[in-house]
């Protein structure tokens, strides 16, 4: 389990990369480098890190269902996730 301070951090961040789109998208389209750079390094999209919703871990994240492999394997074992089930031939 993640830290809740390495969750809140990541909330945070995805806040500032909203918040500043229109902004970085105006100057960028202005050929404005230096004010660029006068923005706040976490607005940065590429700063951004995909964490599972549920326990924080940054690692084994799938994209489809925004949740670690631990977990959609815990859920899919428990029957939480709808059209997934064990595979058996």
């Amino acid at each position: 389990m993640a830290k809740e301070s390495m969750k809140a951090r990541e909330v945070k961040r995805a806040k500032l990369v909203a918040k500043y789109a229109a902004k970085k998208a105006a100057l960028k389209a202005a050929g404005d480098y230096e004010a660029l750079q006068l923005l706040p390094k976490n607005a940065s999209v590429v700063r951004l890190h995909n964490r599972c919703s549920i326990t924080g871990r940054p690692k084994g994240y799938m994209r489809q269902f925004g949740i670690s492999r631990i977990q959609f394997r815990e859920m899919a074992s428990a029957g939480l996730i709808p059209g997934v089930k064990k595979a058996s031939w």
